[in-house]
């Protein structure tokens, strides 16, 4: 029999899967399970290979690692004993705690238990609990147990804040030399309302060919932020910046992502600029990068802007009369590389995101779905554009980097997804060797505006592979692109910051400027492979230098992808936990929702306000539900009824749980 490693997703029924990568999942019965835990590595042995309806089988030989010593969750006092009941449902045990290990734990409180012995022959593990969170009903209690359960690091260690500090708040005008000089530009930041974290900053101008110039300045965070400090280590650490509604678990201490790396208005900044020279095509004919210092003219929020581009407050337009026709080229340029990215396969799922409003002490007052407007779209196309140039620039020049991939869907999965169109009366057309970005993009745009468009979109994504870091230029699936890394977001991401660092080098070596003048950026894109089609300057690095930062590409890829991936739960989480704590007061109340997904065990349905919540058969109605997983249907065996997804259907609220981040309906 054949023996696989693999990372064990536990069910909270018992019965589990190992992903063994390359897309393959084993299925674990109970039976099966040796005692794993939700999350540990294990070795398993393959009893029954794959076949076309059932997935393949196999039992844990051996607990390779166990993901988790700590464990937050719920405690239980029995008097002389006491339990924690995991926040992880799917874990796989409850915590049996002694009464000389209580600590200061009360019942019902939320605590941290040290794992001391896992479980074996059917008996639970035990522990002690080392830390007591506070009341499960206490504000902010929810997001202390998410902090503590991912083990993120809440607070920055003293020598990383010292060294911060150290960074001061004015530029050194030492170096102003050294810079492009863009202080007497008009330029600004467009962000939300409450960001603080200000890391890129535009400016768009016209050219006497009618050509358009785009000037995407990014904060120079390598700058402040050396190889090997205590900052760059703990950066590297995190990863990434976690935003949990209300509450940041930043990338960098806030004396340097809301101080001296942010690009506040009215004050010096030292950047790393990406110059384009666009026509109306869409096309980037030209484009330079060098180090920059700017002086923000106005910081601008989405909301003042839209209302600027549609003249719908008087009180706006006088406040930034003088830069009304700035905007207006903003929105046009927008409009253009919006228009030409769509052309080439450009994926807009518009996926609702939720609004969650919080009250002072952390508790949710509100739930609806976010709405964005074409000020967002302006940044997010100028995003695009930059770190698309970059990285087609230093693909050419070779250069060790951090590419974002996101590799073609499988052809399985697409054929999957031809299934659930079939009822729409859609059809992606592909084959195993030829996937396009275009279909894609095709259904979306057959479906914009209609009712099935959300479903559809979910559908989309959920056969999408997932956006990842790597060395190596994959090209990107979901924007149509070639070439594409992450420039735009330094403070918050440790891959900008790795490739910030690459380009810092090539900038010293070539006396701050790298330019290609070709047209790299058609939709008649040259073989990549063909690199002499493009004329560059020098582009090589001292050999070490350029040995080093190939392997602290591939180990920071690797690292930096894992940091995402703990950040999306987390995120996942928090929003979980506040829309379950939303519902626990609508208990009764009626809303018109959506299908979502269709499971053998019930219908998630989707509300307007993007709380989601499941409705289990003996809630759907008195008869029995016959499961066709081909067609993700259900159908009831006495009245036929069939449920779709995208169906529409009216539930009522029966239970919601904070702590099982549990939301359940009955319908209507």
């Amino acid at each position: 029999m054949t023996s696989k490693e693999g990372i064990f997703r536990k069910n909270a029924k018992g019965f589990g899967f190992v992903d063994i990568g390359e897309d393959q999942e084993i299925y674990i019965s109970k039976e099966n399970t040796n005692n794993a835990l939700n999350g540990d590595k294990v070795l398993i042995e393959i009893l029954e290979e794959k076949e076309k309806t059932k997935k393949a089988e196999g039992k844990v030989e051996k607990i390779i690692k166990h993901e988790k010593d700590t464990v937050v969750g719920t405690f239980q006092n029995n008097r002389n004993f006491g339990f924690v009941v995991p926040d992880d449902k799917n874990l796989g045990t409850d915590i049996f705690i002694s009464k000389s290990n209580f600590g200061r734990a009360k019942n019902n409180y939320k605590v941290l238990v040290k794992i001391t012995k896992y479980p074996k022959k059917g008996k639970n593990a035990e522990g002690k609990v080392i830390e007591v969170l506070g009341r499960t009903d206490q504000a902010g209690v929810d997001m202390l147990s998410l902090i503590k359960e991912y083990k993120l690091p809440a607070e920055f260690p003293k020598q990383v804040v010292k060294e911060a500090e150290r960074c001061g708040n004015k530029i050194d005008k030492k170096d102003i030399p050294n810079r492009i000089d863009h202080r007497n530009d008009v330029i600004f930041t467009i962000d939300g309302e409450d960001a603080k974290d200000l890391d890129d900053a535009v400016r768009v101008t016209k050219l006497k060919n009618e050509n358009y110039r785009l000037d995407v300045h990014i904060a120079d965070v390598s700058y402040y932020v050396k190889e090997g400090s205590f900052l760059d280590e703990e950066a590297l650490i995190r990863g990434t910046s976690i935003y949990m509604l209300g509450r940041v678990i930043p990338m960098l201490p806030h004396e340097l992502s809301n101080g001296i790396c942010s690009l506040n208005a009215g004050e010096d900044r030292f950047t790393l600029s990406c110059s384009m020279e666009i026509n109306k095509e869409g096309k980037v004919i030209s484009s330079e990068v060098y180090k920059g210092i700017i002086n923000v003219t106005e910081r601008m929020n989405y909301h003042d802007v839209q209302k600027i581009l549609d003249k719908s407050d008087d009180k706006v337009l006088k406040r930034y009369a003088p830069y009304i026709k700035d905007f207006e080229l903003m929105a046009e340029l927008a409009t253009i590389l919006k228009n030409r990215r769509v052309e080439q396969g450009y994926l807009n799922l518009d996926i609702p995101e939720s609004k969650i409003d919080l009250d002072v002490n952390g508790r949710v007052v509100n739930i609806e779905k976010y709405e964005t407007s074409f000020s967002n779209e302006i940044i997010e196309q100028f995003m695009l554009i930059a770190n698309e140039t970059i990285a087609e620039k230093f693909y050419w020049l070779n250069a060790p980097f951090i590419y974002r991939v996101h590799e073609n869907p499988d052809f399985e999965k697409v054929k999957e997804l031809n299934k659930f169109l079939f009822n729409f009366g859609l059809k992606i057309k592909a084959n195993a060797d030829n996937i396009y970005p275009q279909e894609f993009a095709k259904i979306l745009k057959e479906v914009k505006g209609k009712e099935e468009e959300k479903v559809i979109s979910n559908l989309i994504l959920r056969t999408l592979k997932v956006a990842k870091y790597e060395p190596e230029n994959k090209g990107h699936f979901g924007i149509a692109s070639k070439c594409y890394c992450h420039f735009t977001s330094p403070i918050r991401r440790y891959p900008d910051l790795f490739i910030h660092r690459v380009i810092s080098q090539y900038l010293n070596d070539n006396n701050n400027k790298i330019e290609i003048k070709n047209d790299i950026s058609t939709s008649k894109k040259v073989n990549l492979e063909e690199k002499q089609a493009i004329k560059i300057i020098k582009n090589k690095l001292p050999e070490e230098i350029y040995e080093k930062y190939i392997g602290q590409a591939e180990k920071y890829a690797e690292q930096s992808s894992e940091c995402e991936k703990i950040a999306q739960k987390v995120e996942r989480d928090a929003e979980d936990v506040k829309k379950a704590e939303y519902m626990q007061n609508k208990i009764g109340e009626e809303y018109k929702g959506i299908i979502s997904s269709v499971t053998s065990f019930g219908i998630f349905v989707e509300l307007e306000n993007t709380v989601e919540g499941l409705i289990r058969f003996d809630n759907l109605g008195n008869e029995y539900f016959i499961y066709d997983e081909d067609n993700k249907t259900l159908i009831g065996e006495k009245t036929k009824k069939v449920y779709h997804i995208g169906d529409k259907i009216k539930i009522r609220v029966i239970a919601a749980n904070k702590q099982t981040r549990r939301i359940d309906f009955e319908s209507l």
